[in-house]
C-alpha cells in the first residue's frame, strides 16, 4: 500500500508542467479630466481640440450684441456701452472669446460684474478652475469663492438679491453645479490622438526605421561580458540612434549580427486611428471635419455646407445662450423691460441664407412689410402693417 502511495504520488507530478505566461498589452493609460489635465492635453498639445476651441470662441465672440426694449431695437445704451467695453483692459469681443474658450475646455464660465454706488461698471472672466461653488444648507448654490495665490475672495449674493457672478455650465449628467466639457467628452480620443503623435516621433527619433536585434554568434556557449554589452551599447546609442545617423552604415564584429524587425500591420496602421480619433474630437465640439481638413470624411457635400452647419449648429445656439443668460442677469440692473440679442446678419457665413429668405419675402405679397420684417428678424417701422 505504501508502494502504491509512492507511485502514484511521482506520477501525479510528473503531470504537472511549467507554465510561463507572457503579455504584451497592458492596461490603458488614461489622462485626467480636469480642468488642469483637459487644458494640458487638449487645448496646449492637440491641434485639432486647439483648432475646435478658437473656430468656436472666435466665431462666437464675433457676433454683435442687440438691445431691444420691448419689440423696439436701442442703438445707444449704457448697457450697450457696457458688452462692448466691458472693463479697461480688454473690449467685448476679447472678453467673450475667453468666455467660450473657458466654456468649451472646462465645461464652466464664470463672469463677474463689478459694482459702484449700486450700478454694474466692469465685467471680468473669471478662470475656471479657481472657482469654487458655495452651496446653502439644502445643496444649492449661494455664492462663489475665488482663489488665487493664496487668498479667497466669497462673491455673495448682494442685498438687493443681485448675484456678482453669471455661471453658464454645459450639462453634466452627474454633477449638481459644474459642467462637463466636450474636451473631457472628447478625453479617450484626445488621448490616441496623442499617443499617435508621440509614437511618429519617436520613430522619426529612430531614423523612422523599425528596432532590431544585435545576435551574438560567437563560441558555442559564450556571451558578451558585462563590459563588452555595456560598450556595445553605448557605441549604438552614439552612432547609430536618432535622425542624424539615418542610412549610416553599421560595421560589426566579433560574430555580431544584425536582425532587422519589421512592423505590425497594426503598428502601421497609426495615421488610420488617429484620423478617427480626430474625427471623433471634433465631433464632440462639434466641428465639422471638413472645416478642420481631416481626410476620409464625405458628410457634406462642399466647405460652404460644412460651414453653414457649424454656424447654425454649433456658433449661433451658443451665442443665443449666452444672450438669454445675460438678459437674465444683467438686463434687469439697466431697465425691467431690456433684452439682449444678438445680430446673425452681420455673420457672413450666413450670407447666403440669408439673401434666399429675402427673394423668399420679397415676393411675399400676401404679408405687409411689418409681417416681412419680423420673419427677417426686424423690428416694425411705422406704416407698415398696411398691404
Amino acid at each position: 500500500m505504501l508502494e502504491f502511495r509512492k507511485r502514484r504520488a511521482a506520477e501525479t507530478k510528473a503531470a504537472v508542467h511549467p507554465v510561463i505566461a507572457l503579455s504584451l498589452i497592458g492596461a490603458p493609460r488614461w489622462s485626467g479630466r480636469d480642468f488642469l489635465a483637459a487644458s494640458r492635453e487638449g487645448f496646449l498639445k492637440n491641434a485639432v481640440a486647439y483648432r475646435c476651441i478658437r473656430m468656436i470662441a472666435e466665431g462666437a465672440a464675433s457676433v454683435p450684441w442687440l438691445l431691444y426694449d420691448g419689440p423696439q431695437a436701442i442703438d445707444r445704451h449704457p448697457l450697450l456701452t457696457l458688452l462692448a467695453r466691458p472693463n479697461p483692459e480688454e473690449e467685448g469681443s476679447a472678453l467673450f472669446e475667453r468666455w467660450y474658450a473657458y466654456l468649451q475646455t472646462a465645461g464652466d464660465a464664470y463672469l463677474e460684474a463689478v459694482s459702484a454706488s449700486e450700478a454694474v461698471r466692469e465685467l471680468y472672466v473669471l478662470r475656471p478652475d479657481r472657482v469654487t461653488v458655495v452651496t446653502d444648507g439644502r445643496g444649492w448654490p449661494a455664492g462663489y469663492d475665488y482663489k488665487v495665490d493664496g487668498r479667497s475672495t466669497r462673491l455673495m449674493r448682494q442685498a438687493g438679491g443681485f448675484m456678482p457672478v453669471l455661471h453658464a455650465k454645459l450639462f453634466h449628467p452627474l454633477d449638481d453645479h459644474y459642467g462637463l466639457s466636450p474636451v473631457a467628452a472628447a478625453g479617450t480620443a484626445l488621448d490616441v490622438h496623442n499617443a499617435g503623435a508621440a509614437w511618429v516621433k519617436a520613430l522619426l527619433d529612430n531614423a523612422a526605421r523599425p528596432s532590431g536585434a544585435l545576435v551574438y554568434k560567437g563560441l558555442e556557449g559564450g556571451s558578451l561580458t558585462e563590459e563588452q554589452f555595456a560598450r556595445l551599447k553605448r557605441e549604438l546609442e552614439e552612432s547609430y540612434q536618432g535622425a542624424a545617423n539615418a542610412g549610416r552604415p553599421m560595421v560589426l564584429e566579433g560574430g555580431l549580427e544584425w536582425r532587422s524587425m519589421g512592423y505590425t500591420p497594426s503598428e502601421l496602421d497609426f495615421a488610420n486611428s488617429r484620423a478617427v480619433a480626430a474625427r471623433e474630437i471634433a465631433l464632440a465640439f462639434g466641428v465639422p471635419p471638413m472645416l478642420l481638413g481631416i481626410p476620409g470624411d464625405n458628410t457634406y457635400a462642399n466647405y460652404r455646407e460644412a460651414n453653414l452647419v457649424f454656424w447654425r449648429q454649433t456658433v449661433l445656439p451658443l451665442v443665443a445662450r449666452t444672450a438669454r443668460a445675460l438678459t437674465g442677469w444683467l438686463a434687469p440692473r439697466f431697465g425691467e423691460a431690456l433684452r439682449i440679442g444678438y445680430d446673425a446678419d452681420a455673420v457672413d457665413a450666413l450670407a447666403l441664407e440669408r439673401e434666399a429668405v429675402w427673394d423668399r419675402l420679397a415676393n411675399a405679397n400676401f404679408l405687409t412689410l411689418n409681417e416681412r420684417r419680423a420673419a427677417a428678424g426686424y423690428s416694425p417701422v411705422e406704416g407698415g402693417d398696411a398691404l
